[in-house]
């Protein structure tokens, strides 16, 4: 199974935003550990390093965003993939626009995303954490919570 995971859910999972940082963090994991194949869009890498610097110094948002590369695929944004997503008349958000293109590109079953209004037109399914965290165990038959990562 492979998932584009949008940026407001790394932020749950990175700023410990409640009431969301569990189900974030149990998708990262999945993700992490390679229950799951993760995908991350470029611009979330970008979007990332920028809004996390009251949060995070310098070096601990390279250090992040370092560990986010190793462990995912990064989906890179080309300016057909943006001319398209600016062409496409089915967003109203830039971002959600070249999220759903770099899904749609990638080939991942699912996005994973707290806004889900800002996807009805997609092509690809988007789920919310907890849908996407339900649907797992039920096709997998593992549970949603999965162990520490071994640091």
């Amino acid at each position: 199974m492979e998932i584009l995971i949008d940026t407001n859910v790394l932020l749950d999972w990175l700023l410990d935003r409640e009431p969301f940082v569990r189900q974030a963090d149990q998708i990262m994991r999945c993700c992490i550990t390679g229950m799951v194949k993760g995908h991350l869009a470029s611009h979330s890498i970008l979007n990332i390093f920028y809004i996390t610097r009251r949060a995070f110094d310098i070096e601990k948002r390279k250090e992040i965003l370092l560990m986010l590369c190793e462990k995912f695929n990064v989906i890179g944004l080309g300016r057909q993939m943006i001319v398209e997503s600016l062409h496409n008349e089915n967003w109203n958000d830039l971002e959600d626009g070249l999220q759903m293109s770099c899904a749609v590109t990638e080939g991942v079953d699912y996005i994973i995303t707290r806004d889900s209004e800002g996807f009805e037109f997609s092509k690809v399914q988007a789920l919310s954490p907890g849908a996407f965290l339900k649907m797992f165990e039920a096709e997998t038959g593992e549970p949603a919570k999965v162990a520490p990562i071994d640091e």
